[in-house]
């Protein structure tokens, strides 16, 4: 039976000689060069944070304030990282998290399509954002047999919103999340300096250009009229939503509703009993508001409050230890964004499938090396708690 840790042993053979691998395999690295190949708006709309930084170091940060006690005599030969949820089977626990500019990572400027391949090859689901550069149905098809799901930020025009959830439905995705942590741009002081709004210079639109609610809404066909649909798209765009829209959004359809942004147990326990089918623990990367806890540290009590319920975390994710606390600390599946955007950047789909093999090869070591032969062994129990704070980096780079 082959495990995720064999891959190790792939990259050993494929680089005699002390030649080097073709990709990088530590995030410092990686992140060094994605910079150096992705345009610089691109870069700072990927890499930064809101406000100073603070919220997005802090998620980083996070990991290191908690250790996996290791168990010997376990017997951990082979190790089962699968995981059930919404009666499919994960091969992992990972999943790719929605990065509503990843159409623009890859260097031939498609990169939902290749983050869909990269879902196919590694049977890692790919969550798609509503912010793409090519329409959700082509992206679909680039699955295979691994399970997509759909990020939909709810536009203002309700219509428009049942259209697109509608949409994600028919062309095969398995449950829609929504983001509810970004229905306003937070304060990104780095973004006017260099024009890193995409959405504004009409970048990764395809899903509103392709709708015909969307279309039916403008005087002129979309690329008549570039202006008059950026301007179209900004006005639906940022719709602060309440609990009294949950009962409407749980009506769109009979998938899998999950929560995104959601961090404090008493909404979790409102999410709940409003027919959430999943929680999705995350504060954005720290990328819309800074000044917030962690969202790792937020974990514990979400999934205290969850009950049983599903919980899916983001933010701070930099490697398989991360992931492994992560579960550890109760997370049901974990979302991978930064790294794949980068891995992307560098490689195309390639890049990221090394990104993503790469984090599960870690993580099946190290379950075999501490003695955890399945996810269910990992437990709070199996951490301890080593800082009391979040100090400095140690590494001096950024987070998120």
């Amino acid at each position: 039976m082959q495990q995720f840790g064999d891959y190790q042993g792939e990259i050993h053979l494929e680089t005699p000689g002390g030649a080097g691998p073709r990709f990088p395999l530590v995030f410092a690295d990686l992140e060094e060069q994605a910079q150096a190949v992705l345009p610089p708006a691109v870069w700072s709309y990927v890499d930064c944070g809101a406000g100073d930084g603070h919220t997005q170091r802090m998620n980083v940060q996070a990991f290191g304030c908690w250790g996996l006690v290791p168990r010997m005599l376990a017997g951990a030969t082979k190790r089962d990282l699968s995981v059930d949820l919404f009666d499919m089977t994960w091969p992992t626990p990972l999943f790719m998290a929605p990065v509503g500019v990843i159409g623009l990572c890859a260097q031939d400027g498609h990169g939902d399509l290749a983050t869909a391949r990269a879902a196919a090859r590694t049977g890692v689901p790919m969550v798609a954002s509503t912010l793409a550069v090519d329409p959700l149905e082509a992206v679909a098809r680039e699955f295979g047999a691994t399970p997509g799901l759909f990020q939909l930020y709810t536009p203002t025009d309700r219509e428009l919103a049942a259209s697109l959830v509608h949409r994600a439905e028919a062309a095969g995705y398995k449950g829609i999340v929504v983001t509810l942590d970004r229905w306003v741009a937070g304060w990104r002081p780095r973004d006017p300096g260099t024009g890193a709004l995409p959405e504004v210079r009409r970048h990764c639109l395809a899903n509103y250009v392709s709708d015909p609610v969307f279309r039916a809404r403008l005087p002129h066909a979309p690329e008549e009229d570039l202006h008059a649909t950026a301007a179209q798209w900004a006005r639906i765009f940022g719709n602060s939503l309440t609990w009294d829209d949950l009962p409407w959004l749980r009506s769109l359809s009979s998938l899998p509703l999950l929560l995104k942004g959601i961090c404090h147990p008493d909404d979790v326990r409102r999410a709940k009993d409003a027919g959430a089918d999943g929680i999705y623990c995350s504060n954005h990367g720290g990328r819309q508001a800074d000044g917030g806890l962690a969202a790792l540290d937020c974990l514990p009590a979400v999934v205290e409050a969850a009950d049983g319920l599903p919980v899916l975390f983001d933010s701070g994710i930099r490697s398989g230890a991360d992931a492994v606390k992560a579960l550890a600390l109760g997370a049901t599946a974990v979302g991978i964004g930064r790294p794949c955007a980068y891995g992307l950047a560098i490689g195309g789909t390639d890049g990221l499938v090394h990104v993503l093999r790469s984090l599960l090869a870690e993580m099946d070591l190290i379950m075999a090396v501490d003695g955890y032969a399945a996810l269910a062994d990992l437990t709070p129990e199996a951490l301890r708690r080593v800082c009391s704070g979040h100090g400095p980096s140690a590494s001096g780079h950024r987070g998120g």
